[in-house]
């Protein structure tokens, strides 16, 4: 919710996309499998962040970089990991 009111306020803010912790929940309870719903909109946002930068993931020759973080209420620096292709 930080980088959205950044976002909101004008602040350069890298595009991006957050998966919900209703999502998780969900994931969690389906047994840790992504449903076909959520891949579907998992794969629709990371679509529409290759067609903004003009790059693909796992291209070769102009790949998308991202980075997957996980999140809290609360900030807890150090305590979380930061994913990156």
């Amino acid at each position: 919710a930080n980088l959205a009111a950044m976002v909101n306020l004008g602040l350069p803010v890298p595009q991006g996309f957050t998966v919900t912790t209703e999502a998780c929940n969900e994931y969690y309870a389906d047994g840790k499998i992504i449903n076909d719903e959520m891949k579907k909109q998992i794969d629709d946002c990371l679509e529409r962040l290759e067609k903004l930068a003009d790059k693909k993931l796992g291209g070769l020759d102009n790949p998308l970089l991202v980075s997957v973080r996980s999140g809290a209420k609360f900030s807890m620096p150090g305590m979380m990991d930061t994913i990156l292709n």
